[in-house]
């Protein structure tokens, strides 16, 4: 693996010096909003989490890159996140599943990375000031302090039409339901098609995609995926959706909740430095459980903003909001990851709850 002498530096000018790997920019330079994520394993699955477009992510585990890649954990066809951050990176991938190595995996897909870096400083800096804008790299100090701060966050863009599928796509069931789910696809993972396959046949359409060409496959349900960026800035899918409520069932994860969130009047606000990990723990206040969560979002609902729909789930860290059922028009959502692969498998009965509500609507 080689290296380079590399630094980062923050918007707000803080500096961190490290050594490059990975892809190399033709500029030297990398640029993106920096975030935090806690899990301990996963690395792959996390850089191919579409809903990271746009952003810089910090890994807390202080080794990554041990057990290698392989093509079955991928989220998605390639990474969309902008660089990684780690405090070392392995120089051996050990582990029988393995088919390559992390940092031949970020040259294939051309993704820079920066380690040697103090990523508790790191974290602790975006914990006490927000998700930074900034960059890294290999360019000279006054070239990566000039991107730093011409660097931008994601508040504002639409981020969702950089990740979602250009045409529409079919996945089989895996099992013998019949049911046909129509999933609207915002950067929508692999993970998360695995387990809707268990329910049905899925047909995965573009973020674009109207509520009459939605309707015109006779879905039994519809499901909003995960995705990334501000919701506030994706400006069609909450209009898609306010026509769906009442005729379809639907289901929302992650960017989805919000959007669902949206479609029925609620609003969203950004999180000092969101919530990344597979370690959150959320109470379901209908069977008041306490579930293990994976989460990767920077957004959240203004419980406030929503009328007429129940509050189902809570983040026990900060109260935030995690889920609500609008019961009447056969609409919930939840701002976790049921899927979590890796990760906790606590929440995955709402797949289950999504079925359920299909074959109610259905009867």
């Amino acid at each position: 693996m080689s290296v380079q002498s590399a630094a980062i530096i923050l918007a707000d000018g803080t500096v961190f010096e490290g050594e490059s790997f990975g892809a190399a920019p033709t500029t030297g330079i990398t640029t993106g909003e920096f975030v935090f994520n806690t899990v301990l394993s996963g690395y792959q699955e996390v850089i191919s989490d579409p809903s990271y477009a746009g952003q810089i992510i910090t890994f807390t585990a202080p080794h990554i890159g041990n057990y290698g890649v392989n093509s079955t954990d991928n989220e998605s066809e390639k990474p969309q996140c902008e660089g990684i951050v780690v405090r070392e990176m392995s120089r051996r991938a050990s582990n029988w599943r393995a088919e390559s190595d992390l940092v031949s995996y970020l040259e294939l897909h051309g993704i820079a990375g920066i380690g040697g870096i103090d990523t508790r400083r790191l974290t602790r800096h975006l914990r006490d000031n927000g998700a930074l804008p900034g960059a890294f790299g290999t360019a000279s100090e006054s070239a990566l302090r000039e991107a730093a701060l011409a660097a931008t966050g994601t508040e504002g863009t639409d981020l969702v039409a950089r990740v979602t599928t250009p045409h529409a796509y079919s996945v089989a069931a895996t099992s013998s339901a019949s049911r046909t789910i129509v999933a609207l696809d915002l950067g929508i993972k692999t993970t998360i098609l695995r387990n809707l396959s268990q329910y049905g046949s899925i047909e995965v359409v573009p973020a674009s995609t109207s509520a009459e060409q939605i309707l015109s496959l006779s879905p039994d349900g519809v499901f909003i995926s995960n995705g990334p960026g501000d919701p506030a800035a994706v400006a069609d899918v909450p209009d898609t959706l306010r026509e769906l409520l009442g005729k379809v069932p639907l289901f929302g994860i992650c960017m989805g909740h919000q959007m669902l969130a949206t479609a029925l009047g609620g609003t969203t606000y950004k999180l000092p430095f969101g919530h990344h990990g597979g370690n959150h723990p959320v109470r379901d206040l209908t069977t008041n459980k306490v579930e293990i969560t994976s989460q990767n979002h920077n957004y959240c609902v203004d419980v406030d903003s929503l009328a007429h729909v129940e509050v189902t789930h809570r983040n026990l860290n900060d109260s935030t909001v995690e889920g609500f059922e609008c019961a009447e028009l056969s609409a919930f959502a939840v701002q976790h990851h049921p899927e979590a692969g890796p990760g906790p498998h606590d929440s995955r009965y709402l797949f289950e709850r999504f079925a359920e509500l299909m074959d109610r609507s259905a009867s």
